[in-house]
């Protein structure tokens, strides 16, 4: 759970991140030869298989200018995190900025609407982030994960249960399993009814559009719509929270408040209006990756059935291999170093974690899945830093609990032969489509 960062999946039930949510990509460019005019294969929002043109990246232009974008785009390891770790030149303020800028048309809606949505932590630097940051950890407790668990275990068990049921023995694993799950964990953690399911993902598809997309100007207003009620929703959660208290997050930093915390009601409604979204969306596309690299590398799936005990190496394997978020922004505030390169001050940055996770120089054949490397660990899909993701103790809890019950359930599960599985565009986040199983004898 990327509680300071996050993806989407389409109204339909379907893509965590929609092709035809973001609109088209920019295919200029995109001959795949390796020179460095086609900018080695590189394609920004084709998360189709990013990691062969990510390799060429690291060895010829490991810190580059792409003008297709307008990003200096950061590929090693030891780089990416070095800028995640020096905030005071490498500010987060541009991490929720839309990557194409808001039509006039988008704005006048969300002006008049009243949308006033800030970053709840992930785009605010110190020491405003310091402060918000802290009284939020305050209330993000292991207890509320504990509280939290055996709801968790039963939605997975009743959703299992439901694809098992079907008369030809194939479901969707994205769909049918990890779509709802995490969403119902951050509303209940929230306390909101699970009944507004549907809502909410309509409005998480069209934040993730509306940031991460390649939209056109009219595509941009039916977004822009959705965003102003999703942030009147949020402002409510945080006006009913003082009216009938209650036992939730939102409560509980309405309590804080009360108490002296210096936290406005602005600040946790943009809490509400990222953790909402962020708490949720990269954790479904976690659990379909799970099941989709495990699945799709048999001997590692047969090794968690007979020792569960490796399922949280696997589960870290997994973000390292193929992470719910390859990509992150930053903006430098000074003239500044990148690796030997120079970038200048204001330059726009993009850190591809999923680069950097499958680092030659870091990590031994990173190619290969292997759930008992002992370094996994070290992977940048939380980020790194003041901004490392405040969910990701949650998020992995539900991937381990998903996983559990999926082979006490269906230890046979594999992936249907011969379905190919595709990557919705974005310039940040790759979220399978579907992943379709079957678990016929």
């Amino acid at each position: 759970m990327a509680i300071e960062t996050s993806t989407a999946p389409a109204a339909t039930g379907g893509c965590p991140v929609d092709h035809g949510q973001f609109g088209t990509a920019d295919r200029s460019g995109a001959d795949t030869h390796d020179g460095a005019e086609n900018h080695y294969g590189y394609q920004p929002f084709d998360m189709t298989d990013p990691f062969p043109s990510y390799e060429r990246l690291r060895r010829n232009a490991p810190v580059h200018f792409d003008e297709r974008i307008g990003y200096w785009v950061v590929t090693r390891y030891a780089d990416v995190k070095a800028v995640f770790d020096d905030w005071e030149t490498f500010s987060s303020e541009n991490a929720q900025a839309p990557i194409r800028p808001r039509s006039a048309g988008a704005t006048k809606i969300m002006t008049e609407g009243g949308f006033t949505a800030y970053s709840g932590l992930s785009a605010r630097v110190p020491p405003e982030h310091t402060r918000i940051r802290a009284i939020a950890q305050r209330a993000f407790t292991p207890r509320r994960f504990k509280l939290l668990e055996p709801t968790i275990r039963e939605n997975t068990r009743l959703a299992l249960d439901a694809m098992l049921a079907s008369s030809d023995a194939t479901g969707d694993f994205l769909t049918d399993v990890a779509y709802d799950i995490p969403t119902i964990t951050i509303l209940t953690l929230l306390g909101v009814d699970p009944s507004m399911v549907p809502a909410y993902k309509r409005w998480s598809d069209s934040r993730a559009a509306m940031t991460w997309g390649d939209l056109s100007d009219d595509e941009q207003l039916p977004h822009a719509r959705n965003l102003v009620e999703y942030w009147q929703e949020c402002i409510q959660l945080v006006v009913q929270a003082h009216r009938d208290g209650g036992d939730s997050l939102v409560a509980d930093l309405v309590r804080a408040q009360e108490g002296g915390a210096e936290i406005s009601d602005h600040e946790i409604a943009s809490l509400c209006y990222s953790l909402l979204f962020a708490g949720h969306e990269t954790t479904t596309t976690l659990i379909a990756n799970s099941a989709r690299v495990l699945l799709s590398h048999r001997d590692q799936w047969d090794r968690i059935v007979a020792d569960q005990a490796l399922i949280p190496g696997a589960i870290d394997e997994v973000l390292r291999y193929s992470g719910s978020i390859l990509a992150w922004r930053r903006r430098a505030l000074a003239d500044a170093e990148i690796g030997g390169v120079a970038v200048p001050k204001g330059a726009d940055i993009l850190l591809v974690m999923g680069s950097a996770n499958r680092d030659e120089a870091v990590f031994e054949n990173p190619d290969e899945f292997d759930i008992t490397r002992p370094d996994a660990r070290s992977h940048l899909s939380f980020g790194f830093g003041i901004h490392y993701c405040l969910g990701n103790q949650l998020a992995k809890l539900q991937a381990k609990i998903v996983l559990e019950e999926t082979i006490a359930r269906a230890p046979q599960l594999r992936l249907f032969e011969g379905a190919e599985i595709t990557f919705g565009e974005n310039l940040s986040f790759r979220a399978p489509t579907s992943v379709p199983v079957t678990w016929k004898a």
